[in-house]
């Protein structure tokens, strides 16, 4: 199946979900296994809101950081991917240790890259600097086929990208829209453990 036969089987009957580990979507599926997209996840769970104050990027032990549960959270994204053979070509994650953590629980490595850290407290040049890297990031994407990138990101870094919130743990397969804004082909629930 080809992206164009995918993209016109969501819009037809809604975005496709999928749940991990089980019951996949075999369209989302054949969306990332075709490649020219982004799945990006907004961290697995980490029990409380916003960091503490005084919090240091460099020292895990001042951030708010994974739960058990976001643990278990990303090692399920992590073997969803792996037993259908999906390996991205490129992981990238937010400067925070949430944010690293669960890309190196479900892929093993991640890349740090600051646009896609958190907008808390930075300023407005700055997060619409961040914004165009991630359009650039997303158009370079999709034109590499086979392969499809991984970013692990903030809530509030999802919502810039396309308007809406994202559970912990929860994914979007993105690709470009005819505007250059970031488009929502499929999304990927948290799970519920």
């Amino acid at each position: 199946m080809d992206r164009r036969t995918a993209l016109g089987m969501l819009s037809a009957g809604g975005p496709w979900v999928l749940s991990w580990p089980a019951r996949a979507s075999p369209q989302a599926e054949a969306l990332i296994r075709q490649g020219g997209v982004v799945v990006v996840f907004r961290h697995a769970d980490a029990p409380g809101t916003f960091d503490p104050p005084g919090f240091s990027l460099n020292d895990c032990s001042t951030q708010r950081n994974l739960g058990p549960q976001g643990r278990d959270q990303a090692r399920q994204i992590g073997r969803w991917f792996a037993q259908r053979g999906l390996k991205p070509q490129t992981v990238r994650s937010s400067p925070w240790c949430r944010c690293q953590d669960t890309a190196r629980l479900a892929f093993g490595s991640a890349e740090v890259w600051p646009a896609l850290g958190s907008p808390v407290g930075v300023s407005p040049e700055v997060t619409a600097a961040r914004a165009t890297q991630w359009r650039q990031a997303l158009q370079a994407a999709s034109r590499r086929r086979p392969g499809f990138e991984v970013w692990v990101t903030h809530q509030f870094v999802m919502s810039a990208m396309a308007g809406r919130s994202a559970a912990s743990g929860e994914g979007w397969v993105i690709g470009p829209g005819p505007d250059g804004a970031v488009q929502i082909l499929a999304t990927l629930p948290a799970s519920q453990t």
